[in-house]
């Protein structure tokens, strides 16, 4: 396990900045360059698909996400295990089928590689990934 102070951050929070929200963008812009300031900001293939819809080609997203300074990595083999493992524990508490697993995806993979998780939605990921700090508009 990897533990450099790097952030995950959620696909919620960079739409925010990408689309100049008007209720979230000026915290989700805080939260980021705060996460900044202390280490790496990384996203993995799942959040690159989900933010693709905002734009035309890999390309233009790429040079946006070079303006924030964010890395991509890879969503390791063990991370995705456990978010299969913490669905499941989700769907035996009653949780909805319908339910994506993207945020599963990624709060395993920061529970993989020792990240802290940055999303204006985090209580599922401190519910099923305790152990993954969780920085949120409610933490």
């Amino acid at each position: 396990m990897v533990n450099d102070t790097a952030t995950l951050v959620d696909t919620n929070v960079l739409l925010d900045v990408f689309s100049d929200d008007p209720e979230w963008a000026d915290w989700s812009s805080s939260a980021l360059a705060d996460a900044h300031d202390i280490g790496r900001l990384v996203i993995n293939p799942i959040v690159f698909a989900e933010l693709s819809i905002r734009f035309d080609s890999p390309e233009m997203l790429d040079a946006a996400l070079s303006a924030l300074d964010i890395e991509r990595d890879d969503l390791p083999y063990e991370g995705a295990f456990a978010a299969g493992a913490a669905y499941l524990q989700y769907r035996r508490r009653g949780g909805s089928r319908g339910s994506s697993l993207p945020d599963f995806y990624i709060g395993a993979h920061a529970l993989a590689r020792g990240y802290r998780v940055l999303s204006r939605d985090g209580a599922r990921y401190s519910t099923y990934f305790p152990d993954v700090t969780v920085i949120s508009p409610t933490s």
